[in-house]
C-alpha cells in the first residue's frame, strides 16, 4: 500500500461533499498537470490511502483520509466539450488525463493546519512543501504516521 495527498479546493469539492456522495464515494478527476497524472496513471493503486487536503482558502490543511478504490483511468471530462475538464486534443484511444475513485475513510474532528505540519520535524522533506501547488503527491509511511496516529 501507498499513501499519498489529494489536494483539493473545498469551495469547489471539499471533505463535506465527499461525505454527502451516495456511498461516500466519488470520481477524483479534474487534474491537469502531467506530474500528478502521472501518480494517477501509474502509481496510485486501489488499496492505497490519501489524506484529503483543503487547499486555497482560509483554513488550509488535511481534512480526513480517503480509500483509493479503482486504479487510473481516462477522464471522461476530457472528452466532454460541455465540461470545464475538456481537452479537445484527448481521444479516446489517446487519452490525456486521468483520475481514480476514492471513498471516505473518515472525515477529521478538526482540520490540522498546514501550520501544524510545518512544524513537525518528521514532515521537514514532505513533497507538499517542496512541490507545493502539485494536486497529488506521494507521502511517506513515517509522514502518514506522524500525520495521522495524533488525528485520532
Amino acid at each position: 500500500m501507498s499513501y499519498w495527498l489529494f489536494k483539493s479546493e473545498p469551495d469547489v469539492y471539499g471533505i463535506d461533499d465527499l461525505a454527502a456522495e451516495p456511498g461516500q464515494q466519488c470520481r477524483w478527476g479534474g487534474i491537469r498537470n502531467y506530474q500528478a497524472r502521472n501518480h494517477l496513471r501509474d502509481r496510485v493503486k486501489p488499496g492505497d490511502q490519501a489524506l484529503f487536503y483543503h487547499s486555497s482558502c482560509k483554513a488550509v490543511g488535511i481534512a480526513g483520509i480517503m480509500d483509493v478504490t479503482s486504479a487510473g483511468y481516462p477522464d471522461p471530462d476530457q472528452f466532454d466539450a460541455a465540461s470545464d475538464g475538456y481537452d479537445p486534443v484527448s481521444t479516446v484511444n489517446k487519452p490525456r488525463w486521468f483520475c481514480v475513485d476514492v471513498k471516505l475513510v473518515r472525515k477529521f474532528v478538526q482540520l490540522i493546519p498546514l501550520s501544524e505540519l510545518k512544524q513537525q520535524r518528521a514532515l521537514e522533506d514532505m513533497v507538499l512543501f517542496r512541490q507545493g501547488r502539485l494536486s497529488i503527491v506521494p507521502v511517506t509511511d513515517e509522514e502518514w504516521q506522524t500525520i495521522v496516529s495524533p488525528a485520532g
